[in-house]
């Protein structure tokens, strides 16, 4: 498989097209990720929020929604990666693009929603580590 990418042809060596879809479902699960949750953006995306709330307008609101949502904004980063990419499923067209947005969408958001629960259960442990230890200092410095 092929893939123009800037004017060049890139050789993907994977092993099918599937493999090639749950590849790229990293990077955009990985940016999504990263601009809607973690602190490199957090002020921006306080600012998104603020006008998602505030704004004027339902174009205003929505438009800076998509940016404190990865779902939302998952759809961008996935349009992004096909348009360097050029990456098609089953259709050699558009539509082949439409089936490759969606199908990245689809497998990014899994990749998220398996990112946020290993962070909750992580947390969570660290949580508990916290108890235990302060529990055991109380201990510690009883008579």
């Amino acid at each position: 498989m092929y893939w123009p990418v800037f004017g060049r042809e890139m050789s993907m060596s994977l092993l099918s097209p599937a493999a090639d879809l749950f590849v790229l479902a990293i990077p955009v699960a990985c940016i999504s990720w990263t601009v809607t949750h973690e602190e490199v953006f957090r002020e921006p995306r306080e600012y998104c929020v603020r006008k998602s709330e505030e704004g004027k307008t339902l174009f205003v609101r929505k438009f800076f929604y998509l940016f404190t949502c990865e779902y939302c904004f998952s759809h961008y980063v996935s349009i992004g990666m096909l348009f360097l990419t050029g990456f098609q499923l089953i259709y050699s067209d558009w539509k082949g693009y439409l089936i490759s947005g969606f199908s990245l969408v689809w497998i990014a958001n899994i990749y998220m929603s398996l990112f946020s629960l290993l962070r909750q259960n992580i947390k969570k442990e660290k949580t508990i580590i916290k108890e235990m230890e302060e529990q055991i200092g109380e201990t510690a410095s009883k008579p």
